[in-house]
């Protein structure tokens, strides 16, 4: 008696590569996030923008995670609520 042939996992290999790519950029807890790699002046010239266009109180706008990169660059996460309701 032969073993049985495993089915093609192509397909499955694709959808799962997508879903890690979308689920990489949307995720599940609800908050929008945007990644910024800026130099200091700049960076918190981008901070301030989204903590004056989506004030703390209303879309609990914060600063996820920063890092000093060589040449005084900083990157950082950025989340909020997509809504202030």
């Amino acid at each position: 008696m032969r073993p049985p042939v495993r089915p093609p996992l192509d397909g499955l290999k694709h959808r799962l590569a997508q879903e890690r790519e979308t689920s990489a950029t949307r995720a599940r807890d609800g908050f929008l996030r945007e990644t910024f790699r800026l130099p200091r002046t700049d960076a918190r010239a981008k901070a301030r923008e989204w903590f004056d266009r989506w004030p703390k109180q209303a879309y609990w706008t914060e600063i996820e995670s920063w890092f000093e990169r060589p040449g005084d660059e900083i990157e950082f996460t950025i989340r909020r609520l997509p809504t202030a309701d």
